[in-house]
């Protein structure tokens, strides 16, 4: 199956930034197509709350390639999955894992430097962290596009901008091809990671984040929608089914 990655690869180096659409099944995945997305990528917070589960790899991995591969299966375009801290303890473990994705079709992953325990994240020492994503790229021998995801302001850590530059320095020399940093938003901060950056800078929508003319201007080369759209439906699907319950009729449907 064709994996797309030197196309995924050259998206995040156009002039405009790339738009994601982040999915959780194979009909989500088939309206991005419509509408003309050039690329695509799980939500694994989407995806475990559509199978019971909450964030944090609490879905097995068998679980989560049934949903990617029907998902893959589904459209044309390049497909990224999100591996959250990578579904293994060791780099071999991780390692493995991606190999799986790649024989799907796959043309990317994220990777994440904070981890899930008893429902509390925490973020990972930035060198120790480091060093696993250079020994994952010496060990990897399929190409898919690698985003390494930094969680300083997503978890709201002090001076979260000077410890994401610091995390930046480390990340981008050890063979990876994106980062992303969730809950960044403002534009100083934005165009501060970005000059700093040699690798093209994801961020993700949340409320206040400039509109795409602006973070093109902040030198932003991926947007990713995470799982608020996946939230926004089924919380239009929760009004919609109080309104069937409280008016005793279906007209609100149609």
């Amino acid at each position: 199956m064709k994996n797309r990655f030197e196309e995924f690869l050259a998206l995040h180096h156009q002039p405009a930034p790339l738009l994601i659409g982040n999915v959780w099944n194979a009909q989500s995945a088939k309206i991005f197509e419509q509408q003309n997305f050039k690329a695509i990528a799980t939500s694994s917070a989407a995806v475990a709350e559509t199978l019971g589960y909450a964030d944090g790899e609490e879905m097995s991995i068998e679980e989560y390639l049934f949903i990617i591969k029907n998902i893959a299966a589904a459209v044309s375009i390049p497909f990224s999955v999100d591996i959250e801290f990578g579904y293994g303890d060791t780099p071999e473990e991780i390692v493995s894992v991606i190999r799986r994705l790649h024989e799907t079709g796959v043309a990317g992953i994220n990777i994440e430097d904070s981890i899930v325990v008893n429902g509390n994240r925490s973020i990972l020492d930035a060198k120790v962290f480091a060093e696993k994503l250079e020994r994952i790229t010496s060990l990897l021998d399929v190409e898919l596009f690698i985003n390494v995801r930094t969680d300083s302001f997503l978890l709201g850590i002090p001076n979260a901008l000077d410890d994401a530059i610091s995390r930046i320095d480390l990340y981008q020399h050890t063979g990876v091809h994106g980062l992303f940093l969730p809950c960044i938003a403002k534009v100083a901060d934005i165009e501060k990671v970005t000059a700093h950056s040699l690798l093209p800078v994801n961020v993700m929508c949340i409320p206040g984040l400039p509109d795409f003319k602006h973070l093109q201007k902040a030198g932003v080369k991926r947007i990713s929608m995470g799982p608020f759209l996946h939230k926004n439906i089924y919380q239009k699907m929760n009004d919609l089914a109080g309104e069937i319950v409280t008016t005793g009729s279906f007209e609100h449907l149609f």
